[in-house]
Order: structure tokens, then sequence, then C-alpha cells
């Protein structure tokens, strides 16, 4: 899946917050919160996956408005899934005020009119369509305001999370699919029963793998990472973590994978000068000789060559490959059809 991406970036500093206001026109109303006068470096990912919207927004803190003439204008009236990394939310509307934190999903609405005021941001969206979860509509209209500050509610945003790292690989054949994961996640997660939490088992276990993966990532360099470790911090039993896992090849198996590809990051980046062997050792390989088996049975090439591939211009077998799509339209474009 190749996204379209707005960024004020190429814009200059004068033009960068009406660019972004013009980007949103006529869906909602944005003012930024800063000076006219000062840098309004934003930036807008967008996914269409036939029945959903995913979209990726980093931006300055601004006042979004969403009145009856836009709904008149721009009518889509699609359910809104947010997960704030960052940033704090404050959405005011008829029923009431929704006050989002970060790293707590909540739910909204376009289809009624609102005030936003938002911080800096980053955060991740999901564009629910009225049609397409037509068969949830009462579960969703009653949580609609709703901030999800539950275990489930935060097995949520995980898998939120987990979609986005995925998406790049989804192919059209995916779409039903992963349409039907998300009815099933949500209803589970916004009105929790017996049958709807077990049709939601296998993406509950996306966003507990997704909450291990983050908290690896977030101690690769410790030489105390193992599964007792992980097992408190992401509060999962010994038998949950390694039946979790059990794809990966175990849980050591994941956490060197994992490393492996840190350093690989790391040898192919450029600006990083430092040897081989200290590489190794800050990503707690017992040696030198062991960290460059592993690096090439896993990769099919040594570290070295790896390094000066990079430097060469150069990529590897197995090497991450980018794709960007083009700009065009606005936002509102992205919202209808669907």
């Amino acid at each position: 899946m190749i996204p379209e991406t707005f960024t004020t970036h190429s814009h200059r500093q004068p033009q960068q917050a009406e660019a972004w206001r013009a980007w949103f026109e006529p869906v909602f109303d944005v003012t930024p919160l800063t000076s006219e006068a000062s840098s309004f470096q934003a930036s807008n990912t967008v996914w269409k996956l036939n029945d959903l919207v995913v979209s990726r927004l980093s931006a300055p803190a601004v006042r979004v408005q969403r009145t009856p003439t836009h709904i008149r204008r721009s009518p889509p009236d699609h359910w809104v899934l947010t997960y704030c990394q960052r940033g704090e939310t404050v959405i005011r509307t008829r029923g009431g005020t929704l006050q989002g934190r970060p790293r707590v999903p909540f739910l909204w609405s376009l289809g009624e009119p609102s005030e936003t005021i938002r911080t800096e941001t980053e955060r991740l969206q999901i564009f629910l369509s009225r049609d397409v979860f037509r068969d949830i509509a009462p579960v969703l209209d009653v949580a609609r305001g709703a901030v999800l500050d539950t275990p489930l509610g935060r097995l949520l945003g995980d898998f939120m999370l987990s979609l986005e790292h995925r998406l790049q690989g989804l192919e059209v054949a995916d779409m039903p699919r992963l349409t039907a994961a998300m009815r099933a996640l949500i209803a589970a997660c916004v009105a929790p029963s017996a049958d709807r939490i077990a049709n939601a088992k296998m993406q509950i276990d996306q966003g507990r793998l997704e909450r291990v993966r983050q908290t690896v990532r977030a101690h690769l360099r410790s030489p105390r990472l193992g599964p007792d470790a992980l097992c408190r911090a992401v509060a999962m039993s010994r038998s949950n973590l390694y039946r979790l896992l059990e794809s990966e090849g175990g849980v050591m198996h994941y956490i060197q994978r994992q490393r492996l590809l840190e350093a690989r990051a790391l040898l192919t980046d450029s600006k990083n000068k430092r040897p081989v062997s200290a590489i190794a050792e800050e990503l707690c390989f017992a040696d030198a000789s062991s960290f460059g088996r592993a690096f090439r049975a896993m990769f099919g090439h040594s570290a070295s060559e790896a390094r000066v591939a990079a430097l060469a211009g150069l990529v590897l077998a197995g090497a991450p490959k980018g794709t960007t799509g083009e700009q065009r339209g606005n936002f509102a474009d992205l919202l209808r059809g669907f």
C-alpha cells in the first residue's frame, strides 16, 4: 500500500500554515495557535484501504472546528478512532467535552459539530465509515466521545501501531479481513462481552505483540533483557509470552532478531563510524565472532559488506526499501467514496 503524503516542509515559512489549512478544507477549519510568522512544519500521511482510512499526522498546536457548514459541504460522518503518541486533545461537542491524553485511544465523530484544541501532536487515526460499520453503529454511537482508558483500550492502541507498521505489505485481498478484524476489536473494546472478546482474540494478541515489540526495542542495549525481564515489563505470564512469540521462533530468537535489525540500521548509517565490534558489544553480543555469524545467517552478507555497500550508496538484498506516494488532492478527497 502506497500512502498519500502532504507536508508543509516544501513551502516557504510564511505560507506553511495556510498550506496546512487548505489541505484540510472543507472537512475542518484549522487555525494555528502559534504566531502566523512562526514556522509551521507539519505532515500528514494517509492510507486509503477500501473500507478504512488510516492517517498519521505530526503538527504544531492548532484549533480545529467542524461546523454545520463543514458538515454540509463535506458530509462524511465517519467515526474517528484516535491514538496520540504525544500531545493532548480537547474536543467540545454539544454532548460534552472529551479530554484525550497521550497513549490512550479515544473515539469521536465527524457527524457532529465540534471544536478541538490540540497541543503539538504526533498521532494515528483510523476513520470508520458508517456504511461499512453499520452493524456495530449503535455500539459506536453510544461510545462516541469515550476515552478508552482500559486494558482492552490500551491493547487497541497497540494494535493500531502494529497495523501501521504492516500497511506497506498489505494486499487488496487482505482488506476484507482487516475490516473484520477492526470491527471485532473495536466492538470488544467499546462494549466488552465474553463473545466479543473471544471474537477479537487474534487482534488482542496482535496488540499484546506490539507492546512486546515496543518494550524490546526500548531495551535492546540492556544485557538483562530476557524472558523474565520482558514478562515483568509487559505484565504478562511466561506461558503467554512464549505462546505469543512462538511463531517468531521463541523469545530469545525474537530479541536477537531485533538486535540484528538495529545493528544493520547503525551499520548502514553513513554518519555512524563506530567499529563493527563496538556495535556488537553495545547490542549485547558475546563477541564480534558470534555477532558476525548471526548477522550473516540473517541477512546473507557480512556486517562489513553492509557498511561498505551503504557508503557506496548501494542496498544489499534484505535491506529495507521505502516507497513514497505522490501528493495529490487534499484530505477531503481521501475521505470520499468509502
